[in-house]
Order: structure tokens, then C-alpha cells, then sequence
């Protein structure tokens, strides 16, 4: 009899179809993620979970689910799922890495772009009947060419960001927790974070959420920003400070904002961040490209199914779950 497997969400391409040929499929059907207790209840006839970030697995879930022999996340990131408890049950976790790098660093650019040529307030001005005439003082943004690009984390997304940087003549910095040299190519100079803040006239986060990322952007953080840069997020909502940002952007330091990413998703339609001109929110489409999404089912596919089969996930997020051999 083939294995059960859950998948919480229907996936773009022919990932499911693969899926289907191996494993009986119990696809949650529904627009919105399975609430927490119709999560569990299905993982635990399961053994196989394919999950998205949308989808908490913890210790609860891990518990009820006794058949379970793998994990796949349709992610990069991986702070959905709790890890240590699925590494002292034996279940090894898939993640999706790599697949976006360059789409997501695409969205991180246009976020950037937009949020300096203020693209999003212009088209707005023009649906509201605003535009009367060629105005030489209106909507006023800043150039891109030839300012400076600060990156907190230098990653493969955060390197992605630089070369695109360097298409626009850009001074770029980085900041990371090991300071190692820019990859032969890439002209960046790596800085403390404060200088990176102090002097970027345009700041981009790259890092994963983890304890030590978290509010990684704070009130003091923001208020050492220039008067008119600009602040994107696409790696997690909660290395931002939410509520302190709100503060910051009322003030003028930093002077806007692009965040694909919120602390709470989907972020409250009343939420105070929303009614602020000089912020651009986007609902977390940074990998949101035909190709890119494919393929990322494709792989967390494949990672469901070595699991199920017993072999090594071909991208797994908790490798000590293996031991040492």
C-alpha cells in the first residue's frame, strides 16, 4: 500500500502529479493554510508532511503524527518548523535553498527601484485624478546610479543584490557575522552594521530569522538611517521591529520603506504601517515567479520522497539528524 502523505496547499506545475505517481496524496484543498487541528489531525495518519511557511510544525504536531518519517518545506527558511524536536524524533526536515536566489534578489531590486523613483506613489497619483500638469517639484525621489547599497547579510541573496548593484554603479557594504571577503568579482567592502546604517543611502536585510536576527532592525538601528534612505526587507518580517519602523518612518529616518515581508501575514488591513505614504508592502512574492515556484515544489517533491524512501534528503535543514556517518 503506498505511503499517505499531506500537502498543505495545491502547488504550481507538475510537482503534485510527480508526488501522485509514489504516494497517496491527501491535498488540503483550500485557499488559506489547514488550521492548526485539522494540521494535526491529518499529519497524523501521515508519513510524509509537505508544508509550506505558512504551516507551523512543532513538538504538538510532530507528537501526533507517529507514522511520520519526513518533512518537506516548500522554503528556503525553515523557522516554521521546529527542528530540534523533529531532529530528537529521527525526522528529517527538506528545505527548498538556492532555487531563488536570483528571482528574490530580482524583487529586492524592484522593491528598491520603486521605493527611490517613489513608482508606487506616482501611479497612485494618477488614478486619483491628481495629475494636472509636468510638475518640476513633484513626487521627487532619489537616484540609484551611483549611490551606496549597505546589505545586512552576504549571502547568496545578499551577492545577488551587489551584482545587480554594480549594473548601477554602486558603492556597496555589507555586513555579516563572519566578515569574509566579497567573492572574486564583487566589488564590496565589509563594515559593522552602524557604519553600514549610518552611511547606505539605500539598505537591504538578507539574513534568515533566528534568535539573534530577531528586531536584528531596531529603534536605535533605524535612527542611525540618513534622513532620505530607504529600508527593504525581503528576508523575514520579524527582523524588523514593526511597531519601532512605524515610529522611524513618521519621523523621517529612515525616509521610506519596501518590505515583501511582516512580522504578522497577512499584516492587519488597519495596521498604522498601511496608512504611511512613504511605505510599500508587497505579500511576500519575493520567489513568486512561474519558474521559481516550480521548480521550488519540484525539489521539496523530491525531498518528500528520498525521505519516504529512507535515503539522505537531497536538501535537508537538519543534517545531524543523521549523525555522524
Amino acid at each position: 500500500m503506498p505511503d499517505r502523505v499531506f500537502v498543505t496547499r495545491r502547488l504550481p506545475g507538475p510537482a503534485l502529479a510527480r508526488l501522485a505517481e509514489s504516494v497517496t496524496v491527501d491535498l488540503w484543498p483550500e485557499d488559506l493554510p489547514p488550521p492548526p487541528e485539522v494540521l494535526r489531525e491529518r499529519a497524523s495518519a501521515a508519513a510524509g508532511l509537505l508544508s509550506l511557511l505558512t504551516d507551523r510544525i512543532d513538538a504538538v504536531v510532530l507528537d501526533a503524527a507517529r507514522w511520520l518519517r519526513v518533512v518537506s518545506n516548500m522554503a528556503t527558511g525553515c523557522d516554521n518548523i521546529d527542528l530540534v524536536a523533529a531532529t530528537a524524533r529521527g525526522i528529517p526536515v527538506g528545505h527548498t535553498p538556492g532555487i531563488l536566489t536570483e528571482t528574490t534578489a530580482d524583487l529586492a531590486f524592484a522593491l528598491l527601484l520603486a521605493g527611490a523613483r517613489r513608482v508606487v506613489e506616482g501611479d497612485r497619483f494618477v488614478r486619483d485624478g491628481r495629475w494636472r500638469t509636468w510638475d518640476p517639484s513633484a513626487l521627487l525621489g532619489e537616484d540609484v546610479h551611483g549611490a551606496t547599497l549597505g546589505l545586512v547579510g552576504f549571502g547568496a541573496i545578499g551577492q545577488a543584490m551587489a551584482r545587480r548593484a554594480q549594473g548601477f554603479e554602486m558603492r556597496v557594504l555589507y555586513s555579516r557575522r563572519s566578515v569574509t571577503p566579497a567573492p572574486l568579482g564583487l566589488s564590496a567592502t565589509p563594515v559593522p552594521l552602524d557604519t553600514l546604517l549610518r552611511e547606505s543611502d539605500f539598505v537591504s536585510l538578507h539574513v534568515p530569522l533566528t534568535a539573534e536576527t530577531r528586531h536584528l532592525i531596531g529603534a536605535r538601528e533605524l535612527a542611525l538611517m540618513k534622513p532620505r534612505s530607504l529600508l527593504v526587507n525581503t528576508a523575514r518580517g520579524a527582523v524588523v521591529d514593526q511597531q519601532a519602523l512605524v515610529e522611524a518612518l513618521r519621523s523621517g529616518r529612515p525616509g521610506a520603506a519596501a518590505l515583501d515581508v511582516m512580522t504578522v501575514e497577512p499584516i492587519d488591513p488597519h495596521d498604522p504601517l498601511l496608512t504611511l505614504p512613504n511605505v510599500i508592502v508587497t505579500p511576500h512574492i519575493g520567489s513568486a515567479s512561474r519558474a521559481t515556484r516550480e521548480r521550488m515544489a519540484m525539489l521539496a517533491v523530491e525531498n518528500l520522497l528520498a525521505g519516504l524512501a529512507g535515503q539522505r534528503l537531497p536538501h535537508c535543514a537538519n543534517p545531524e539528524v543523521y549523525g555522524s556517518g
